[in-house]
């Protein structure tokens, strides 16, 4: 329905945030992580997620695509609703998220409230799953070919990528250029989203 809002920052409260367009104010429930790139009287955009129901009407905002498309995968999973996944999202960047479901952090999941063992280990599990899926859809072999040749470094990166929901044309042109044989996985990945903004 919103693609985003774009507007002045009107009011920030605990986990709210609204943003004022052409005089009206849109409350968006939102994370810590977004709510620390506002300032009331600021102008800003918040990429949006629109839930309408008989009884609700609920506008998630987030700074950035990578918040809101790991947003929405969270809420994907059985067992996760909004404010779960807004509670992951408020201690956890995209990347970092991406980054624990590859490596089967669980601890990263449980540091968040209201987040327990199980629901971190499903979570990893039905991410790992979906990206496994996207990728032996869309590989060919000679892209999996390439793909075992690259430094492990950069296939976790492409993996982590994945899991924050970018197409493979589109990770394949922010790793290009990065030497990943000198980069841990995380610089990688911070490297090729800052690629990815500009895309």
């Amino acid at each position: 329905m919103f693609y985003y809002l774009d507007g002045t920052v009107a009011h920030i409260e605990q986990s709210l945030a609204v943003i004022d367009v052409g005089g009206v104010g849109f409350s968006c429930a939102t994370s810590q992580m977004t709510l620390r790139e506002l300032d009331v009287g600021s102008r800003a955009r918040l990429y949006t997620h629109v839930v309408i129901r008989e009884d609700a009407f609920d506008i998630y905002g987030f700074f950035t695509q990578e918040e809101l498309n790991c947003f929405r995968m969270l809420i994907g999973i059985s067992g996760v609703g909004p404010k779960a996944a807004l509670s992951i999202l408020s201690g956890s960047s995209p990347s970092q998220l991406a980054m624990a479901v590859i490596t089967g952090d669980e601890k990263l999941l449980t540091s968040a409230p209201g987040i327990g063992k199980k629901i971190a280990q499903r979570i990893i599990l039905e991410l790992k799953d979906k990206m496994t899926k996207s990728e032996l859809e869309g590989a060919s072999y000679d892209a999996a070919a390439q793909l075992s040749a690259q430094p492990a470094s950069a296939a976790e990166a492409e993996t982590a990528l994945a899991v924050l929901g970018y197409d493979r044309r589109e990770i394949a042109a922010a790793l290009s250029g990065i030497d990943a044989s000198v980069l841990t996985t995380e610089e990688v990945v911070r490297l090729a989203l800052k690629k990815l903004v500009r895309i």
